[in-house]
Parts: C-alpha cells; structure tokens; sequence
C-alpha cells in the first residue's frame, strides 16, 4: 500500500500532535505501509523507515509555529493545500491519512482523486479555537463545525486518541462504520537524521545532558516535562511546590520544555516567590535527554487544569515506575484511577499535598506506580497500539 500523509505542523517537535503523527507513520511503515509525508518547513529531519518526507518552504522570516490555532497555521496551510494537489496529480495513493485540519482539505480533494480517507482527529477543531482563545467568532466557529462534520461523514476510517474524543465522535455521527480509539501511547526513541540539510536540528532543542548531573544528590526530584501553555498549569504548580517546600525542604523541581519567553516568565515567578534556588528550567530539550531527567525523577506531575485531551506524557508516565501525581480532571482521569496515581485537586494546596502525599505514603506510592505498569502493559503497550493500527490498515484495504 502507498499513503499519502499530511502534518500540518512542525515536524519533527517535541510535543502533542507530532509525535503522535510521528509514531503512526513508524508503525504503519513498519507494517508495510510506503508513505510520503507532507509537512510544514519548520521542524527537525527524522528518520523514519519507508517514509520520504516533504516539506512545503520555511518561511523562516514569519516565525515559528506555536501550539494550538495561528494565522500562521492559516497561512502554511494554503501551502500544504496546493503541494497536496501536486501530490496527488502524479502519485497513486490507496489512502490519505490527514491529521487535524488536513482533513477538511482531503474532504474536498477525495471525490476528485478517488482515494480513501482516515480522519486522524487529535482534537475537535470549533473547542480549540475556544480553548486557545484564538476566536469566539459564532460564525468561524460554526464554519469549522460544518467542516468537522463533513469530513467525519467522508473518511473511510476515523482515529481518536482518547475516550472523551471517541464519545464526541460518536455523538456528532453514529454513523461512521470505521471508528477505533488509538491512545498516543508509545514512546519509542526518536531516530534523529544524520544530516540536517535545512537546519532544523538546531531549532531550539538541547542536547547538553550537563544539568543532569547538577541536579541535587540529597533531594527528591519532582519533574514536570512538556509545554508551557497556560492550560498545563505550570503557575499552579510553582505555587503547589512552594507550598510543598515549606513543609519539605528536600524537594527539587525540574521543568523541562517550553519556549523561551515562556521560560523566562516562569523563572521570574519562581524567583518572586522565593523557590528560584530549588527550581530547574532546562528550556525545549531533546526527547532522549528528557527520558533521562524521567528517570532521575522522583515523582511525575501532569498539573493540567483545562482540557479533555489526555496528554501524551501519562502513558510514559504509566510504563515509568515512578509515582504520579495528575490534577482530578477529565482528561487524566479517562486514563488514571485512584490505584494507579495521586489525584490532586488542580490548584496549589491540591498539587503540594499530592507531592508530600508521594514522599510520605512510600509504600502506597510504591504500589500505585507498580499498578500503574501492569496498566500500560495490559492496555497501552506497543502491541497493542500495532494491533490497532494493522486494524485500521485492513479496513482500508
């Protein structure tokens, strides 16, 4: 089979929807799948077997892509579009896998080339605009909605990364024949290229593991990684930890990722409420350097405080071992139970007791993470996932 994949976003990054994206084309190429995968400029070169990448141009000079809706998105798109059409003018692909709004432009393009379409839905568009705060418009709102729905009723087959998604899904059209859940929920080792022909290695991401080492000997390491986003509740947590170190001094914080503004606004508030000195912000980092501060921590967090999405990081959390502690709200719990993390009330005085509760309860935090293993491994693992993804190929066959 050949597959035409389409990523609106910076691929390869260390967030969300890339990797997702990311791990389902390794998989499918794996399984046999020949894919082209087109995607913006910006973003690192990988390696991913049976795969040829192709990018639309940088446009460096405008910026780089952040998380959630953009004009710049807007305007990338109109590029993807057009090299879309080229793509397909002289390929034969048995399908198009779009992921998030690529989908709205394959819905157009599929009666004209005849492929078949999966619909991979990350998230719903007309709730992004809101949560990100990019529009309250009735009407642009409603536009997306009518274009979400148009293309859930033409894909062939349609993918949801998490339970809250798949009953959204469901509501909006019962009658999708091909609907699986497949959870972002394997962590492979990232094959970086060799070579990095248009630069995109050294785009903001540290390889340096130097602060590994500096990381206190005689502390417990609370670790949050990912982005920085107001929704990840990262001020919550500062003010959780200072809580937490007013009644344990020997807790060290580390938060890895983010952009650099990003950083520098949450230092400051770490150095206004006085906790600077038993904080670390590493800033983006390499998702092999990550995996190390992972396994120098002592207690994971997932502070979110908005969102029904589960994040990606829960899964590697569940497989780690080490002892979670996630905010009490629906996009952990679809994934997290009581047995296998601590639940937190997502505010400050939540997050800190959800860390001393960690330090002091050693033997329950010991059969939480222990629980949380055989979770994975029953429900998540990579078989599993390949299981899901061989599914969705013989649908389309």
């Amino acid at each position: 089979m050949k597959a035409l994949v389409i990523s609106p976003q910076p691929f390869f990054s260390p967030r969300g929807t890339p990797l997702s994206i990311y791990y389902r084309t390794l998989v499918m190429g794996e399984l046999g799948v020949k894919i082209d995968l087109l995607t913006y400029g910006e973003g690192e070169d990988v390696e991913i077997p049976g795969v040829r990448i192709i990018r639309i141009p940088r446009f460096a000079f405008l910026g780089n892509v952040k998380t959630g809706p953009s004009f710049l998105k807007l305007f990338l798109d109109i590029f993807i579009f057009l090299k879309t059409i080229c793509l397909l003018l002289v390929n034969r692909y048995q399908f198009v896998h779009a992921h998030e709004e690529a989908a709205f432009m394959a819905y157009f393009l599929k009666p004209i080339f005849g492929f078949k379409l999966v619909y991979d839905m990350h998230s719903s568009l007309p709730q992004q605009l809101m949560n990100f705060q990019f529009s309250h418009s009735k009407l642009l709102i409603k536009i997306f909605e009518t274009l979400e729905n148009a293309a859930l009723g033409a894909a062939d087959v349609v993918i949801t990364i998490c339970e809250d998604l798949y009953h959204l899904v469901n509501k909006k059209n019962s009658n999708i024949r091909n609907h699986i859940l497949i959870e972002n929920s394997i962590f492979d080792p990232i094959l970086v290229s060799a070579e990095y022909p248009n630069g995109h290695h050294q785009h903001g991401v540290s390889s340096n593991d130097g602060s590994i080492s500096k990381l206190p000997k005689n502390k417990k390491i609370v670790l949050y990684a990912g982005t920085l986003e107001p929704y990840q509740g990262i001020e919550v947590v500062l003010r959780g930890f200072k809580e937490a170190i007013d009644k344990n001094a020997d807790i060290f914080l580390v938060v890895v990722g983010g952009r650099e503004k990003q950083v520098r606004e949450y230092t400051a508030l770490a150095e206004r409420l006085g906790i600077a000195q038993d904080c670390l912000f590493t800033g983006p980092v390499s998702k092999g350097l990550a995996a190390k501060y992972l396994d120098a921590a002592d207690v994971l967090l997932s502070p979110r405080i908005a969102g029904t999405n589960t994040p990606l990081k829960i899964y590697e959390q569940l497989a780690s071992g080490k002892p979670i502690v996630a905010t009490n709200i629906r996009s952990h719990t679809q994934v997290l139970i009581e047995e296998v993390a601590f639940l937190a009330e997502p505010d400050p005085p939540g997050l800190a007791k959800g860390i001393i509760d960690v330090l002091t309860s050693t033997d329950k935090a010991a059969q939480k993470a222990k629980n949380a293993k055989t979770l994975y491994r029953e429900r998540y693992s990579r078989q599993v996932y390949q299981n899901k993804i061989q599914q969705v190929l013989e649908w389309l066959k």
